[in-house]
């Protein structure tokens, strides 16, 4: 049989077949050192990075700073959502129910725990890939793949933000599919012809009630906080019943209210704008040697709080867009009193973060890539606020977030 003289990649599969063990000594000799090629050798895997650094120490290095990531969420996530792990949930809103007079024989009226509202949350996967060539592994130090996997972590921050923060300015209600089932995921209140704001209080509510509301002015000023905290109070959103309340704003406010003085401006403010140095968090007063404007609560730790108002703690943040600022009420550390519902799998190995491998099990970094699975949706309709600075009456979602 001869086959040498057709170059390998024409010889039919059928003329294989026909190969006895007196014709392999010459297709071998001939292919030479090619025979070898295309095999995986032990001596081929790159075990260490260019400065000496274990890839294998790396890849369980890479692991356990994703289970702290997720074990540590970040204070905005904490302060403002509660997690949860179902497509809906029955949260109780504030009722009230009062004593009536007794009858001998009469039963009296059950007390329930609030009035039932179904919230619904989406989900979806969001996975980013990171390859790395077995050339580029060997010729990177420790720290060039260290930052690649920290950009990694940095964009799930940054995606949770972004959904959050889109869950906020959004006043449009969207949908979930549970169980072949529409299922609504709502906003804070919107007009949505679906829900009435219960009672609280003796302050009843018409269905046209909404949450996301214009200044009437292109320019900030103290009433248009007075009107924030007014639609966070009626509903039973106060720091007096232990909820703290954030207000953000995009820095073009925050000049702004830098310069708020009680008893003046027009209309006038209520309050001193108190900022936020670094003398313990709050301002030392010469003439009796106290701190006045401490945050004594948890969001005293939230990233970019430049001082209070009021009953507010002021957050100056980019990701609010120019001309919007939002309030939202926290019931501290992942309360069940929080306003967001940030939904994960039932399952609890596919919740947070995770590193994938890549199909090679000695080259797990080799097309890894991370995966998180969630989705959001209002659970306390009444516990946000968000104002649009501008002349207009009508609210418009900001093009960063439609």
């Amino acid at each position: 049989m001869n086959l040498i003289h057709k170059p390998r990649h024409l010889v039919p599969f059928e003329a294989m077949l026909e190969l006895v063990g007196s014709d392999w000594p010459e297709i071998l000799e001939l292919m030479g050192s090619d025979a070898n090629r295309g095999t995986n050798e032990y001596a081929d895997v790159i075990l260490q990075s260019a400065d000496g650094a274990s890839l294998a120490d790396m890849w369980r290095e890479f692991q356990a700073a994703i289970a702290l990531k997720n074990k540590y969420r970040t204070p905005f996530a904490n302060l403002f959502t509660f997690q949860v792990t179902s497509p809906t949930e029955r949260v109780l809103l504030p009722a009230e129910d009062d004593f009536e007079e007794a009858s001998e024989y009469g039963e009296p009226v059950g007390k329930r725990l609030g009035t039932p509202f179904v919230a619904g949350y989406g989900f979806k996967w969001y996975d980013i890939a990171i390859r790395y060539t077995w050339l580029f592994l060997a010729e990177s130090d420790a720290e060039q793949i260290r930052a690649i996997h920290s950009e990694a972590l940095e964009a799930d921050t940054r995606l949770i933000y972004t959904k959050i923060m889109r869950q906020i300015f959004n006043n449009t209600n969207s949908s979930a599919i549970v169980n072949s089932q529409n299922v609504n995921v709502y906003t804070f209140w919107n007009n949505d012809g679906i829900q009435t704001p219960p009672p609280y209080k003796g302050t009843t509510f018409l269905s046209s009630h909404t949450h996301y509301v214009t200044s009437g002015a292109a320019t900030v000023d103290a009433g248009d906080l007075t009107a924030i905290e007014d639609l966070l109070y009626e509903h039973g959103y106060r720091t007096s019943l232990g909820y703290d309340l954030v207000l953000y704003v995009n820095r073009q406010e925050g000049k702004v209210l830098r310069t708020f003085k009680a008893g003046l401006g027009s209309p006038i403010s209520a309050y001193d704008f108190i900022p936020l140095p670094a003398v313990g968090g709050g301002v030392a007063i010469p003439a009796n040697a106290g701190i006045v404007g401490r945050p004594t609560n948890t969001t005293s730790i939230l990233p970019g709080a430049i001082g209070t108002w009021g009953p507010f703690l002021i957050v100056e943040e980019d990701y609010v867009p120019a001309g919007y600022m939002f309030a939202l009420a926290s019931g501290g550390d992942q309360s069940i009193g929080n306003p967001i519902g940030f939904r994960e799998h039932a399952v609890a190995s596919l919740r947070g973060m995770r590193l994938m491998p890549g199909p090679g099990r000695d080259y797990p970094l080799t097309d890894s890539f991370y995966q998180r699975g969630f989705g959001t949706g209002v659970r306390h309709r009444g516990a946000g606020v968000i104002m649009q600075v501008t002349a207009s009456g009508t609210y418009t979602i900001p093009a960063a977030y439609v």
